[in-house]
């Protein structure tokens, strides 16, 4: 009987350890102690999601679009050769690019420095290339390409006046007039290659007011 309260209070015990143990799992903080007490085991980041967040890449500071910035994208092209038609209606819309004719197999020409970011086939506009600038403000659409140049590929950086592609009639363009469908759109904060505020390259690429 002597032995009694030594059994109770042993047992009291016992049950009080059981009971907190049982506590720290159910909030966790058992599981977290074990976790980081084990050797060679990678602790769980708590970074959430909203500090993860993607950015659209950052390239250099923008370099307002200025007559000079940019050469004419298709070899042997004079600036009184080109016609200013961005405002023209095409198939119901606003052409919002300038063509530049030329013999097919002419060479076009980067217009600026940049990264080939799409090269794409479409109904319209056939083989063509996306090039953005290098500080990601601006892109330059070359369209109706009749191939592109050789090892020519998407995230390929090109200076200016490098070749890209030669002059054809792909997509929609008449097999009787190649031409290179031109165009520059100021890029969103978002940076999507297929859209943008449209600017007409014509007075950019020298063209005469009034032509």
């Amino acid at each position: 009987m002597r032995d009694r309260p030594v059994i109770v209070f042993f047992a009291g015990f016992v049950f009080g350890l059981v009971f907190l143990a049982v506590l720290l799992w159910q909030t966790g903080m058992l599981r977290t102690i074990s976790a980081s007490a084990a050797p060679g085991r990678p602790r769980e980041s708590r970074i959430q999601p909203a500090e993860t967040a993607d950015r659209a890449p950052q390239g250099l500071p923008d370099r307002p679009l200025r007559q000079g910035r940019l050469i004419i994208p298709v070899q042997g092209v004079r600036a009184e050769d080109l016609r200013g038609d961005f405002n023209e209606m095409r198939g119901g819309h606003r052409h919002e690019a300038i063509d530049i004719m030329a013999a097919r197999g002419t060479p076009v020409l980067a217009a600026d420095e940049g990264t080939v970011m799409k090269l794409f086939l479409s109904k319209p506009g056939g083989l063509t290339v996306y090039q953005f600038d290098d500080s990601q403000t601006f892109c330059y659409y070359y369209a109706h390409l009749d191939r592109y140049a050789a090892g020519l590929k998407e995230g390929a950086r090109l200076g200016k006046g490098e070749v890209l592609g030669y002059v054809g009639s792909t997509g929609n363009a008449s097999p009787d007039a190649p031409h290179l469908h031109f165009a520059i759109f100021k890029l969103g904060p978002e940076r999507r290659w297929w859209e943008g505020t449209p600017i007409d390259p014509y007075g950019l690429l020298g063209g005469a007011p009034g032509r």
